[in-house]
C-alpha cells in the first residue's frame, strides 16, 4: 500500500516525513498571546515522526549524503548533538541500516540520552558545554571528527555546517508554512541553535515575499536550554547567517521556563524549553497590528525535558517525608546555586586574565591546578600546571599550600568541573582559589600557548 496522507495509512515510518503534502499543524495561541489584532501561530514540530524539528535535518542530511555517494552499505554515522538530532539520525538509521555513534555532553537532560540509547546510539558521553562548541579538544564535536578521519566506516555529516541542514528546511518547512497560511505569513520566529532552521526557512519565505520579517532568538549566556545557542556560541555556527535575518533577541532562562509553563497549562500545548524560548522572543517584537500574522517554530515537546523543569520550578516535586524526591532535593538546589555564583569575577578568571598574570613579572604567580585525567593532561596543558586528576583530589590535599590565602587556579577542559574543585577548595578554607572560566579549551582558541605531547 502506498502512502495515503489523507487517510493517514503509510507503508513504512518514513512516509510520514513533512513535507508541503504533509506538514506538521499550525495552532493559534489565544490566551498567552493575547494580542488583539495579530495572530500568533505555533507550528508543532514534535509531530514529525521521531518527535523534534531536527528530523526533517536528519533526513535530508541522510537523503544528501547517499546521493553524494558518501553513505551507503557498510557506513556508519557519526553526529555531536544535543540530543534531537542525534534521535533522528539513530531512527533513520534505523530504518536504513545505519548504526549511530553520538559524542555529547553529560549536561545534556538524563532523558534524552537515555532515549538515544534505547533507540540503539552508541552514546560516548563527555565533559562538554550544552551546545558543542568546535573549538574544544575534548569536546563533542572535536570527538566525532576524529572517528570519522580515524574509522574510515563513519561518516560525518556535520549539523554544524552541512547545506543539507538549512535546505532541509528551504524544501519543507517554508513552503508548509506559505501554504498554510495561504501566503499571508507576515513575521517567521525561530529559536538560534545550528540556525538550519531559522535560514532555511527564512530564505524561502523572503523568496515569496521580501517583506515577511524573519527573526531568531536565542538564550542568554550560561542557559540551561538544549539545543539552542547564546549569542557567543552562535559565532562558531557556520549556519548563522544574521545578515539575513530582520532582528535577534535574547530571552533569559527564567522568561523560557516561565513561558514553557504557561504554555502547558493555559494552551494545552505540551511544549519545551525551547518553545517558551521562541515565543518570549516573539512577544517582545511582534507589534499587535490587523493584518500580522506570526508563525512559531516549537521544536520539540516537554517530555525529554523533566529533569531541567525540575530544577527550575522544585515545587512541582518536593522532597517527601522519608527523604525520598522524583526532583532535585534542597542540597542539590542549594549547590547548584551555589556553582551558579562561581561564575563571579571573583571566583574565576578569563583566560587572557590569566595569560597575562602569567606574563607579569611582578605578579605572584598562582598555582595551576589541571583537574583532567593524566591522559588528556598530558596531551596539552597550560605551562606550569600540576596534575592533580578530580577524582584524587580529596586524597592528595596535603599537596596544596599550607597558607590559605596562596593562589590556585583551577582547570577542566571546558570549566565545569574546575567550578566544582574551586568549591571544594573553598570549603577547606582556601580564600584565593578560582576556576579558569571555558577551560583548556577557551585557552587553546584564545591562541595561547600550550605544551604536552600534542606539540612535539
Amino acid at each position: 500500500m502506498s502512502n495515503n496522507h489523507t487517510l493517514r495509512i503509510y507503508d513504512s515510518i518514513l512516509g510520514l516525513l513533512s513535507s508541503e503534502e504533509n506538514p506538521t499543524p499550525l495552532v493559534r495561541l489565544h490566551k498567552v498571546a493575547a494580542f488583539k489584532h495579530a495572530q500568533v501561530y505555533a507550528k508543532l514540530e514534535w509531530y514529525n515522526p521521531f518527535g523534534a524539528v531536527k528530523d526533517r535535518v536528519a533526513a535530508n542530511m541522510i537523503l544528501d549524503a547517499e546521493a553524494r555517494g558518501v553513505l551507503g552499505p557498510g557506513k556508519k554515522l557519526v553526529e555531536a548533538t544535543s540530543g534531537n538530532t542525534g534521535m533522528g539520525l539513530i531512527m533513520m538509521g534505523n530504518a536504513k541500516g545505519y548504526p549511530l555513534r553520538t559524542p555529547l555532553s553529560l549536561a545534556i537532560p538524563l532523558e534524552k540520552r537515555t532515549v538515544l540509547k534505547f533507540f540503539g546510539t552508541d552514546v560516548v558521553e563527555l565533559d562538554d558545554t550544552l551546545c558543542p562548541a568546535p573549538g574544544a579538544p575534548e569536546g563533542a564535536i572535536a570527538n566525532a571528527m576524529e572517528t570519522a578521519e580515524t574509522q574510515p566506516e563513519y561518516v560525518l555529516l556535520n549539523q554544524y555546517k552541512n547545506q543539507a541542514n538549512p535546505d532541509g528546511h528551504y524544501k519543507t518547512t517554508g513552503p508548509e508554512i506559505w501554504r498554510q497560511t495561504e501566503g499571508k505569513v507576515t513575521h517567521f520566529v525561530a529559536g538560534l541553535g545550528t540556525c538550519g532552521t531559522i535560514t532555511g526557512t527564512g530564505k524561502f519565505l523572503k523568496e515569496q515575499d521580501e517583506q515577511v520579517q524573519v527573526i531568531g532568538v536565542h538564550p542568554e549566556d550560561g542557559h540551561d536550554i538544549p539545543g539552542v545557542r547564546s549569542l557567543r556560541q552562535l559565532q562558531q555556527t557556520e549556519l548563522f547567517q544574521p545578515e539575513s535575518y530582520d532582528k535577534t533577541i535574547e530571552v533569559t532562562n527564567r522568561e523560557s521556563f516561565d513561558l514553557c509553563l504557561r504554555l502547558n497549562r493555559e494552551e494545552s500545548i505540551i511544549a519545551g524549553p525551547s518553545s517558551g524560548m521562541a515565543l518570549a522572543g516573539a512577544l517582545k517584537t511582534i507589534p499587535d497590528e490587523p493584518g500580522t500574522l506570526v508563525v512559531i517554530i516549537f521544536p520539540d515537546n516537554v517530555f525529554k525535558y523533566a529533569s531541567s523543569v525540575q530544577r527550575y520550578f522544585p515545587a512541582i516535586c518536593p522532597p517527601d517525608s522519608k527523604g525520598d524526591s522524583s526532583g532535585p532535593s534542597e542540597n542539590d538546589l542549594f549547590l547548584s546555586s551555589m556553582m551558579e555564583n562561581l561564575k563571579n569575577p571573583h571566583d574565576s578568571i578569563r583566560v587572557n586574565q590569566l595569560q597575562k598574570l602569567l606574563q607579569d613579572s611582578e605578579s605572584a604567580k598562582p598555582l595551576l591546578v589541571d583537574v583532567r585525567p593524566n591522559d588528556m593532561f598530558t596531551d596539552k596543558f597550560i605551562e606550569g600546571s600540576v596534575n592533580i586528576p578530580m577524582e584524587e583530589i580529596p586524597d592528595r590535599t596535603d599537596e596544596f599550600p599550607e597558607n590559605r590565602d596562596a593562589p590556585i587556579i583551577m582547570v577542566c577542559g571546558i570549566g565545569k568541573f574546575s567550578k566544582h574543585w574551586t568549591l571544594y577548595l573553598k570549603s577547606l578554607g582556601y580564600r584565593n582559589v578560582r576556576s579558569l572560566k571555558g577551560g583548556i579549551g577557551e585557552w587553546v582558541r584564545k591562541g595561547f600557548e600550550t605544551k604536552g605531547d600534542s606539540e612535539s
